[in-house]
């Protein structure tokens, strides 16, 4: 056998996001790209801000020598102290330049932080639905991942978390705003979720990291606030990107921060950058550490986001579909009519709709679109989601 069993396993088990992706690909070339209306991937689709781009130039044409070579495993000074100068601010505590980590991207951010976390065994609690490639990340350190249920509004459940945590329990990683569901967890939320972990760790004597994915943090709607994990549990390590602030997934950016009120910080922050380095992330890129340590405070403008989500809001509710209004990200996650979640990509990929699962983000009987397609492709595809509709009522 050429390759390991469990990487066999794992292609077995792949992300149903790709799998629907490369159905799509298949269709849109027997058909056409303009006869498919693709809602699988999320991947921005607005170009990054003219300061963005303006900074990118400046630092490209930059010929002082050394700025190519490599730089210790945390990232540049620089862009770590102007990171933590905007955490200072966002989360109204003090930041230094130790407590940030940058890595190539959110998924490096997550690596590292399980990487530096877990020994054999130790658990990670996640909570459903969710970012599916969270159990690859924890299987990747040995982990064992165990999957918790969100209530009917996609909010963490207590009880079945009490339920799930153990003396094993090592991380809980939340994801808000999320990915599938566009929820944000609202202050109260986070509190009572850090309350509950305060307690649970003072039973079994043992620190439980809540570990925050927050890509989506700026792409809200309707006035929402994202509040800040840092203060509602002391133990937080937060990873994010500049994927999708900034519009630059291909550019591979994020960092991990640390709160300052974590125990063990100095050690936890020593382990994340020794894992920075044999993960084989050594560090994230020279080149784009320069350009986002000069636009910290600069965001996508997500008017175009804030459009689409209206129209596609429209469109599924004179279809007849039900779902959660979603408050961030740019993904839907409507139920699936008649409660199977294959039976309805089925019915709209015959419309040649594409969608993914619910399944495959740990819940079945929903499906996800993502809306980060123009509007046209929006409207083009409301006929056939009425149509689909149609049939899987019958």
């Amino acid at each position: 056998m050429p390759i390991s069993t469990r990487i066999r396993g794992a292609i077995q088990n792949s992300s149903w996001i790709r799998r629907m992706f490369e159905e799509g690909a298949e269709l849109k070339a027997r058909l056409g790209a303009g006869q498919v209306f693709d809602f699988t991937l999320g991947n921005p689709d607005l170009e990054p801000p003219d300061r963005f781009m303006a900074e990118l130039v400046k630092a490209a044409a930059d010929l002082t020598p050394g700025l190519h070579a490599y730089m210790p495993n945390a990232g540049l000074l620089q862009t770590r102290q102007a990171l933590a100068g905007m955490l200072s601010r966002t989360h109204d505590l003090e930041f230094k330049a130790q407590d940030v980590v940058v890595t190539c991207g959110a998924s490096g951010g997550l690596n590292i932080i399980l990487k530096a976390l877990l020994d054999p065994g130790d658990e990670v609690v996640i909570l459903a639905p969710y970012f599916p490639e969270y159990l690859f990340y924890a299987d990747n350190h040995g982990g064992v991942a165990k999957v918790v249920e969100t209530d009917e509004h996609f909010l963490p459940d207590l009880d079945r978390l009490t339920a799930a945590l153990s003396p094993m329990t090592r991380a809980v990683i939340i994801n808000s705003p999320n990915n599938p569901t566009g929820q944000i967890y609202d202050a109260d939320t986070l509190k009572e979720l850090g309350r509950f972990l305060t307690h649970h760790a003072g039973r079994h004597g043992r620190p439980v990291y809540l570990v925050a994915d927050e890509p989506y943090r700026h792409l809200v709607y309707d006035g929402a606030v994202v509040p800040s994990v840092f203060a509602a549990y002391p133990n937080t390590l937060l990873a994010t990107s500049f994927s999708k602030d900034l519009s630059i997934p291909g550019e591979r950016l994020g960092y991990v921060a640390v709160s300052p009120m974590a125990t063990g910080r100095g050690e936890l922050e020593g382990a994340l950058v020794l894992a920075n380095r044999i993960l084989g992330f050594v560090n994230a890129p020279a080149l784009m550490q320069r350009v986002v340590a000069a636009v910290t405070d600069v965001t996508l403008d997500i008017t175009p986001y804030a459009r689409r989500r209206e129209l596609f809001c429209d469109v599924l509710t004179q279809a007849g579909y039900k779902f959660f209004q979603p408050q961030g990200a740019f993904y839907l996650f409507p139920q699936a009519p008649g409660g199977d979640d294959l039976n309805c990509v089925e019915r709209l990929k015959e419309e040649n709709i594409l969608a993914v699962p619910g399944r495959g983000f740990g819940r079945a009987g929903y499906f996800r679109m993502a809306f980060c397609v123009s509007e046209q492709v929006i409207a083009a595809a409301a006929p056939g989601f009425a149509r689909a509709r149609k049939k899987m009522a019958g």
